[in-house]
């Protein structure tokens, strides 16, 4: 069961976002923005995704995310893996529907960006040669 004002991390890429859920009417606040007014279409239907799958639960918390590092798409994934782990700790049936959902809303996404190598512009670029 979530507790009054519990902390809940989430994680995807650089970005963290920390969520704390308290008791109230189902608004969820990112920064201290409402959602309705964060980023763009595409992050804010990606942080409410695992909101649609328990509306009881939903409608009697408030969900207050502070979140950093990244871009708007890694923070809103981030944003949605800490909503997500909220509502496994609230029910284990939850928790199985979501695994069965999107496993990654658990567990997170393992890939991160390849680092730059000595010599090279970039991972994988080397410098172009000509012989002629």
């Amino acid at each position: 069961m979530v507790k009054a004002a519990q902390l809940f991390v989430g994680t995807r890429k650089e970005a963290v976002a920390r969520l704390m859920v308290v008791p109230g009417h189902g608004r969820v606040y990112i920064n201290g923005v409402p959602v309705e007014l964060y980023g763009n279409e595409i992050a804010r239907e990606k942080i409410l995704t695992p909101l649609r799958l328990d509306d009881k639960f939903v409608k009697t918390h408030d969900f207050k995310i502070k979140v950093e590092g990244g871009g708007i798409i890694g923070q809103a994934d981030a944003c949605a893996m800490a909503i997500a782990r909220a509502l496994a700790a609230h029910s284990e049936g939850l928790k199985s529907k979501i695994l069965q959902f999107n496993r990654y809303l658990l567990a997170g996404d393992p890939r991160r960006t390849e680092p730059k190598k000595p010599n090279r512009r970039s991972a994988r670029r080397f410098k172009q040669k000509s012989y002629r």
